[in-house]
């Protein structure tokens, strides 16, 4: 699976730090985990269980920034199913 343009622009607004933001996208449900600055850097996408449990795709951002925090590289790793 790929994660296309109109995700990645849910996926570049900012959320609460450290936080579990869960929301529907189409026919997805999608689920991701923010970093201490409120970027999503792991995101679950699929179909939720009556628990909430995302059975789908697992995907990772990487994230690197210089000294003055400027963003040098920004993407989005697919780590499988889950």
């Amino acid at each position: 699976m790929k994660i296309g343009e109109r995700l990645l622009k849910h996926l570049n607004k900012k959320y609460g730090p450290s936080q579990m933001v869960a929301f529907t996208f189409g026919r997805y449900d999608v689920a991701t985990k923010t970093d201490e600055e409120g970027n999503p850097v792991l995101l679950f996408i699929g179909k939720a269980d009556d628990r909430g449990i995302i059975k789908g795709d697992q995907f990772t951002r990487r994230l690197l920034k210089d000294p003055s925090g400027a963003v040098i590289k920004d993407h989005w790793d697919y780590k499988g199913k889950v």
